[in-house]
């Protein structure tokens, strides 16, 4: 039988994150704040990668591709919460939400494949310099890109056949700002607690799995640079430190929704908005502000433009 014939459900409401005025202020102008700086950041990186040719290594593409899946992620929920800050009633129709959380596991999984490689990237030219430019060959660099995507589309679509033939007869209230999978999966008119715990199993298992992966190959390349020298540990540490800084600030959110088994709403809602604003802001900050040749590039880039508006 068709689950998706008893659903009458054509829209949810969201409760959004707070009825006080005040607050809802503080959140508009700070989400838009951030929202605009993450993607003039993340815009800039993009295209000073793909216009600087001293710019064409291995290290600068993965980044302006990370760069670019951060754009998504700003994208996907923001500008729906922005828009619902001050309105009352706050709604999204039912295939708006299935494509909402259809882009959400995507680009997660689509990031997540993206760090392992650029894990990959700094353990190669750390510990393997001389091998650095034949092992993470172009050829390479589009397999790992390839696989990312492939991956991210896989991972969300399983999750999606789980969840889009549900009925959904009533209530259709959300007490959030976004559709996410296992308050989606309450609102069914069905016995759902094995898919609850299915979807929520998978999720976190990617999530913790991917996260023990990175962690280990950081231990791995800083016990491998220590057995050469004391100064190299200081100098990887370094080097790693903004790739450690991106994985927590990405994956900490992640496993927290998927392994907590029943988190505070309002402790929710703020790790949902970390995620959603404020991480893909971070990221072009903590990525380009210990590397000097990055920062040139940049600023060249700024003032061509600048000088190509003055043309204009």
């Amino acid at each position: 039988m068709d689950g998706a014939n008893h659903s009458v459900v054509s829209e949810f409401v969201f409760l959004g994150l707070s009825n006080s005025w005040e607050i809802q202020l503080v959140l508009f102008v700070f989400s838009s704040m951030f929202y605009v700086a993450s993607m003039m950041g993340n815009s800039l990186i993009v295209l000073t990668v793909t216009s600087d040719p001293h710019l064409h290594s291995p290290m600068y593409f993965l980044l302006a591709n990370l760069s670019f899946i951060d754009l998504g992620v700003s994208s996907v929920t923001s500008p729906k919460m922005i828009y619902d800050v001050f309105r009352k009633r706050k709604v999204i129709s039912f295939g708006g939400c299935i494509v909402q959380i259809f882009f959400i596991h995507v680009i997660g999984g689509v990031e997540m494949v993206l760090l392992i490689a650029m894990a990959f990237d700094r353990y190669v030219a750390i510990c393997k310099p001389l091998h650095y430019l034949t092992i993470m060959s172009p050829r390479m660099c589009i397999s790992f890109l390839v696989s990312a995507w492939v991956v991210g589309l896989i991972h969300s679509v399983v999750q999606l056949a789980f969840v889009v033939n549900l009925p959904f007869c009533g209530p259709n209230v959300l007490d959030s700002f976004y559709c996410d999978l296992p308050r989606f999966i309450k609102l069914a008119c069905t016995d759902t607690y094995w898919l609850e715990f299915m979807v929520t199993a998978n999720s976190g298992f990617i999530s913790a799995g991917f996260f023990f992966i990175l962690i280990i190959s950081y231990i791995v390349i800083m016990v491998s640079v220590q057995k050469h020298s004391s100064a190299g540990l200081s100098k990887a540490l370094s080097t790693l430190s903004a790739h450690i800084t991106v994985v927590v600030l990405f994956f900490g959110p992640w496993i927290f929704f998927c392994t907590w088994p029943s988190p505070s709403i309002h402790l929710d809602k703020f790790l949902g908005i970390f995620d959603a604003v404020l991480t893909p802001f971070l990221n072009p900050i903590i990525y380009t502000f210990r590397n000097q040749e990055m920062k040139v590039a940049m600023r060249r880039v700024c003032n061509q433009l600048i000088s190509y508006r003055k043309i204009s």
